[in-house]
């Protein structure tokens, strides 16, 4: 799935996704498949390493698609073996935008017991001061990543197998992580205690899976087993099957409510509850706290689309779809000339004219960031004869960056960050404009009480300004957090 929008920076970044399999012949033809239905997760690069007995490890780091690279039998050829992890990638850390191939995950670590590699949702927020220790007693880095710190974190415990060694390295981190991690023998998968990013297991024939994403298991056919619960660690071998530990402090969950949003496939399962459900009800509950008089429910493709069902089931306003994406925009326009690029947005998404004309329109989208994509989609609504133009927005005001593995602009470039609602709207140059409540998402979400604000359920600290865990290289660097201003 290509980014909602290739030409501006208006919508928040996917973290990356991550795959692997054990057991399963070929495994990496799998874990393949896995990445592309996790491509959402992340478009800039992928990349896969396998083991066999007889090949030892293996990989492939590519630009680009999974489809583009991963579907060669020529490359897929030199992947060979029952035991694979994969991961596609959206820059969270290190060189954003300019990624060497070198930043290209899973990494690689020959220790004395043997070679592993490992894959990394998620941002670690200490990795500066982790990055600097490391080098001042002989570490020598090959990334600008901070998954990379695990490695060598790894490489420096004094542990007598993999896993030990990566529950050590792991105890060191602070931050966000989903990992996916092999040995020669063993597929391992741990989460960290706050269980910020998913992490789930599933059953593939003789073989397991671990995925981001529960759609990842349906592309391969895989049954899905349970989620990590937050801070677990399962290594998986041929010989012991599955085996769970705990090795963090136990701590309640702050699982990401963005994934609920936007972040995850509709189609994937969160905590027990649909993706898509949970966006249906997100447009009920934004319907009940904000109706408007108007004649038409309209999403904006595509991740506005299951809101604005519900917000038109609740509002009795007929939906239609008064914007169609155009499903076949390639890489090709992803660097598009100065001409092009000044076409905006009308390369990606076209009004449907016929059906907007005299209407008052309800815009249904999932976010604003810096509002520059909600005015450019507004001014095609009005240029097609629109009467009106409600915007109504499936998330709270995005008023702080995310330091748990998604990529968001500065504070200072996030609108909600110095505008009120009211202001907002006057900037969008729109008749409405309204944000669902955070308790109303909550209660979306499945939680009718809505947010219990002593602790909440999720991390909701692009809202909140509530950081469940000090994004301490941030703040040394000047950053301030809300419990600071």
């Amino acid at each position: 799935m290509p980014p909602s929008h290739p030409f501006d920076d208006d919508k928040l970044k996917e973290e990356c996704g991550v795959f692997g399999a054990i057991g399963l012949k070929d495994a990496a033809n799998f874990v393949a498949l896995g990445l592309h239905a996790l491509q959402h997760r992340g478009q800039e690069a992928g990349g896969i390493v396998s083991y066999a007995p007889e090949a030892g490890f293996n990989s492939a780091r590519r630009f680009g698609y999974v489809r583009d690279n991963f579907t060669k039998a020529s490359l897929m050829e030199t992947l060979p073996g029952s035991l694979a992890i994969g991961h596609v990638r959206y820059s969270t850390a290190g060189s954003k935008g300019q990624t060497a191939i070198r930043d290209v995950q899973p990494f690689f670590g020959e220790f004395s017991m043997g070679g592993a590699a490992i894959a990394h949702n998620g941002n670690i927020t200490n990795a500066d001061s982790l990055r600097r220790e490391l080098i001042e007693r002989g570490s020598i880095f090959q990334s600008s990543s901070d998954s990379e710190c695990i490695i060598h974190l790894m490489a420096r415990s004094l542990q007598r197998n993999i896993p030990e060694r990566m529950k050590d390295a792991l105890r060191r981190v602070e931050g966000a992580f989903s990992v996916v991690a092999m040995t020669r023998t063993k597929l391992i998968g741990v989460r960290d205690p706050l269980g910020v990013r998913p992490l789930v297991l599933g059953k593939a024939g003789d073989g397991w899976v671990l995925s981001s994403e529960t759609c990842a298991l349906d592309i391969i056919g895989a049954e899905f087993v349970r989620e990590l619960d937050p801070g677990e660690m399962v290594v998986i071998s041929e010989e012991k099957g599955i085996e769970s530990f705990h090795p963090f402090e136990k701590r309640a969950s702050r699982f990401c409510v963005f994934e609920h949003v936007y972040f995850s496939r509709p189609d994937s399962i969160l905590g027990g509850r649909s993706v898509y459900e949970t966006r249906r009800q997100i447009g009920i509950e934004l319907a009940r706290e904000t109706p408007v008089e108007a004649d038409l429910v309209c999403p904006v493709p595509d991740s506005g689309t299951p809101a604005a069902i519900g917000f038109s089931h609740e509002s009795g306003i007929p939906y239609g779809m008064g914007i169609i994406r155009n499903q076949y925009m390639g890489r090709t326009f992803i660097e598009p000339t100065e001409q092009i690029r000044n076409m905006g947005v009308r390369l990606k998404l076209n009004v449907n004219r016929a059906l907007i004309e005299g209407k008052r329109v309800v815009l249904v989208d999932d976010s604003v960031v810096r509002g520059t994509t909600s005015r450019k989609i507004k001014e095609m609504i009005l240029d097609a004869g629109a009467a009106e133009v409600h915007f109504r927005i499936a998330s709270p005001p995005t008023a702080w960056p995310c330091f748990y593995g998604v990529d968001t602009p500065e504070r200072e470039k996030l609108l909600a960050s110095f505008m009120s609602e009211e202001e907002m709207r006057e900037h969008l140059g729109v008749d409405s404009l309204k944000f669902i409540s955070l308790d109303g998402l909550y209660r979306a979400a499945g939680h009718p009480e809505g947010r219990n604000n002593s602790c909440p359920q999720y991390c909701d600290a692009c809202f909140s300004g509530e950081y469940p865990v000090a994004p301490t290289d941030m703040i040394a660097k000047g950053f301030q957090t809300k419990a600071a201003e």
